[in-house]
This record gives structure tokens, sequence and C-alpha cells, in this order.
């Protein structure tokens, strides 16, 4: 909502909110302006785009009520992690369905979502579809729903692994005498820079951490334990656990790990 309303796609009045809370509803209205309900049948039946954005979990309850409503949308789009187009599209007796996934730094328009949509998707909705998720950041299209799967494991659920990297090297940094302020303003420049150089160089990854790297110094000292440690392993392996819960959730079939078996 904050990026539709900060880059003027809509405006606040043609929004409405949809929660079962009526103290978030609330604050959410008097914080964009919008419209608020408790009642998810009238949201859907006012809506020309109706989004969900919702726990998975909570979909069995809200899709019979959206139902109401929702065939005479021009566009339905979702944001659920793991479910599947056609369990929207069935649900709500509209085949109009993008289906998106984008990551927490859409909050502040710095984030990135991979998205498709249904052949019966037409050009302008299309368009309507790439102009609200460019008001997250960037967006890339494709055009097989599995992508979607893999998105949420590698961007979507992506910055939670960032998140706890920062925190393990604030935490270092403290543990050798940092105050826990200096230490975070340190990882947190560290990183922004990182990201700003990397794509600056426009360098393979390798290259600039060979940059960094002096043949006997600190840093390849550190690198030698994190390889020992089998940091490359444990991140393939975290964001392969992502990946399959994510086609758990929607239902899918087991995919085969990473030693080529399958999974349960």
């Amino acid at each position: 909502m904050k990026g539709l309303i900060d880059k003027q796609v809509v405006q606040p009045d043609q929004l409405i909110v949809a929660d079962p809370r009526t103290k978030r509803g609330q604050e959410l209205a008097a914080k964009y302006g919008v419209h608020y309900t408790a009642n998810n049948i009238e949201a859907a039946e006012k809506a020309h785009i109706l989004v969900f954005s919702i726990k998975p979990q909570a979909l069995g309850e809200v899709l019979p009520e959206a139902r109401r409503g929702a065939h005479n949308c021009e566009l339905i789009l979702s944001i659920m992690a793991g479910v599947r187009i056609e369990t929207v599209a069935n649900g709500v007796a509209n085949a109009s369905v993008v289906r998106a996934m984008p990551n927490t730094p859409a909050q502040i328009g710095q984030g990135i979502t991979v998205w498709t949509a249904t052949k019966e998707v037409m050009e302008p909705q299309l368009a309507q579809a790439r102009t609200l998720l460019g008001t997250f950041g960037d967006e890339i299209y494709v055009d097989a729903e599995n992508y979607l799967d893999m998105a949420t494991a590698l961007s979507g659920s992506g910055p939670a692994y960032i998140f706890m990297f920062m925190e393990a090297l604030i935490d270092a940094g403290v543990h050798m005498g940092f105050s826990r302020r200096d230490a975070q303003q340190l990882v947190l420049q560290t990183i922004k820079g990182s990201v700003a150089y990397a794509e600056q160089s426009g360098l393979h990854p390798a290259e600039l951490r060979n940059q960094v790297t002096s043949p006997g110094g600190t840093t390849a000292e550190a690198l030698y334990h994190l390889e020992k440690g089998g940091f490359r392993t444990v991140i393939s392996r975290a964001v392969w656990s992502a990946f399959q819960r994510s086609v758990a959730l929607g239902g899918g079939k087991p995919v085969r790990d990473l030693n080529g078996d399958h999974s349960s």
C-alpha cells in the first residue's frame, strides 16, 4: 500500500483493506487513508484487482468468502508462499490470476519480485500487475510457475538469511570488544557498501572476494574457517530445504534433493 500510494499509482481512497483484526485494520486506515472492512465478501465485491496477502494456512477460510465477489474482478494477485495458481483460480472461480513472490525490502521500495500469470490474464492486466509490483522494487517475469517456489526459497526467504548473517557478525564484533552500536554500524555499512560495489563493478563474486583476500592474510584465514565449517554447503542446503517447503505448501510432488534422492 505504501508503495502504491507514495508513487501515486492509486489514490488511498481507491484501496480497501480486509482484516479480521479490527485494531490492525483501523491502524492501516488511519496511517494510509484507505478504506477498511472486516468482511472479506465486501472487499472482494468492491475490488477490481483483488490481492491475497495472507498466510497459506488461512486460505481455506478466506477463499469461500472471497469467491462471492472475486469472479467479477479484472485480476487476482496472489503473494501467498507455495499456493498454486490453480488452487486460487478454482477457489475464486476466476482464471485471471497473477502469482508473485516479493520480499521484505519491498516495504521500502528496494525489494525484488518474481511473478507469472495465467494465459487468461490479458495485456492490460499484465501491465497493471507490472506497475503494481514495480512499486515494490525490481520485478522479474517468468513463464513457468515452478520458478515461484525457487524464488520463495532464494529471494523471498533470503532477507532472513542476510539478517542472521548480520546478527552473527555483530555478535562477533561485540565479542571482540566493540560496543553493539558500533559493531552494528560497521556491519550494516560493510554489507551496504559491498552490495553497491558489486553492482557497480559487474564482476563475479569470486573475483571480488579474491580482491580482498591476500595470501596468508587475515581474510584468507577467516575464509578457510568458513569453508571448513561448510558455509557454502549449509547455505545451499538451507535454500534447498526452503524450496522443498514451498513445494509442499502447494501440495506439489516431491523434488529431488541435493544428493538426487526424492524428498519426503
